[in-house]
């Protein structure tokens, strides 16, 4: 049996390159698999920018009942508090807010992080860095941009002036971030933001850094058992996942829904392909049953046939996915932040796997009728008709 199946299958094998219609069931399958990947890879990059660059050694002190960085406050007195308290290491009082800018092609404005900072937010955040122009200088109208939010946006390249209320302010430089969320933002001076956006005595956050081995819970309870202070510490890995679930998630299920609806649709091409191809080798499969050929056989030929033109497609679909698609920039609504984030596309060895492994079901599937129908294909009628 199994070397009546292994040269069935090679002679099929062989003989693909010439049969019409098998470029049906690859293309379907490659089409499956590319825009799959595209919308996971859209979710993948979303999730990337905010979650998988939390540290764990950082944190937020958000006020008590409050779940994002909009609606913080602390209050300069408390947050110097904070700044002398032990556990940690850094603390950087910060102000969140947005600018309105426009988006490159678009015609239309949106919101963008606006975060005021001072030298703590850097002594914070090692892997910030400027790569064109240069940093803030403290008390001037400036602003240095993420360079995620520098190739999304118009307006922001060094030497631009961005309009902000009553205040004009000078873009002077561009930094990354290696790929953390911050590259879509605009960074101005602490006090400055304080003062244009009528924040004199408050910040939005206080973003930490953790001294080595502190426990987050015992410096939770010590933090609410003050009665000076009124925030909570959320690690920032905890913070960002929060952050991207609702939005990663509904990528995830318009992904899955429209790849579904596209594997039906390639489903029906390869039955279409795979009971063409039956039709046509009537004769030759009725030959072998007569020659004393099982039907296993044949049935496993027809399914292996069927899955190599659904996994070639998938594998040119991945290749295309992730030649166009990886590292691509765009931007979307954070609807924790209520402001615009910039990330980058990742095709992920998982997303491959999963879009592989679509493309085999879609031949497995759309192989099993037709390989069904050569086993059951009458002898004696097909060769007589022959």
């Amino acid at each position: 049996m199994l070397k009546q199946t292994a040269a069935v299958t090679r002679m099929n094998l062989e003989n693909l390159g010439s049969r019409a219609g098998s470029s049906t069931t690859v293309v379907g399958s490659a089409a499956v698999v590319a825009v799959l990947l595209g919308l996971l890879a859209m979710s993948a990059g979303f999730r990337s920018a905010l979650a998988e660059t939390a540290k764990p050694d950082r944190g937020l002190i958000l006020r008590n009942g409050s779940n994002n960085e909009m609606d913080g406050w602390i209050g300069l007195q408390e947050l110097a508090i904070l700044e002398a308290y032990d556990g940690f290491d850094v603390t950087s009082g910060e102000v969140y807010t947005t600018l309105t800018v426009p988006k490159r092609g678009a015609g239309t404005a949106v919101d963008v992080v606006c975060r005021g900072v001072t030298a703590a937010a850097f002594a914070l955040r090692p892997e910030v860095r400027i790569v064109s122009g240069r940093t803030l200088v403290p008390g001037r109208n400036e602003i240095i941009v993420g360079a995620s939010a520098a190739r999304q946006y118009a307006g922001l390249d060094v030497g631009d002036t961005v309009q902000a209320r009553t205040a004009t302010l000078e873009v002077v430089g561009h930094f990354v971030a290696e790929g953390a969320v911050a590259e879509s933002e605009i960074w101005m001076d602490r006090a400055i933001a304080q003062s244009v956006f009528r924040r004199p005595s408050t910040v939005s956050v206080a973003r930490v850094k953790l001294a080595p081995d502190v426990d987050v819970q015992a410096l939770n309870r010590h933090l609410a058992a003050d009665p000076r202070l009124t925030g909570t510490l959320i690690p920032e890995p905890e913070f960002f996942a929060a952050q991207s679930a609702s939005r990663a998630a509904l990528i995830d299920a318009f992904a899955y829904l429209i790849g579904g609806i596209m594997a039906l649709g390639s489903v029906f091409g390869a039955l279409a392909t795979m009971f063409t191809a039956v039709s046509r080798r009537a004769v030759e499969i009725a030959t072998l049953r007569a020659l004393g050929f099982h039907a296993v056989p044949v049935v496993v030929s027809v399914l292996v046939e069927a899955t190599v033109l659904a996994l070639a497609g998938g594998m040119v679909g991945a290749a295309v996915a992730y030649a166009v698609l990886d590292g691509y920039t765009a931007s979307t609504l954070n609807p924790a932040a209520g402001s615009q984030l910039a990330f980058a596309f990742r095709v992920t060895p998982e997303s491959i796997r999963l879009g592989l492994g679509w493309a085999i079901a879609v031949g497995v599937i759309g192989g099993t009728a037709p390989a069904m129908r050569a086993a059951r294909l009458p002898i004696t009628t097909v060769l007589r008709g022959s």
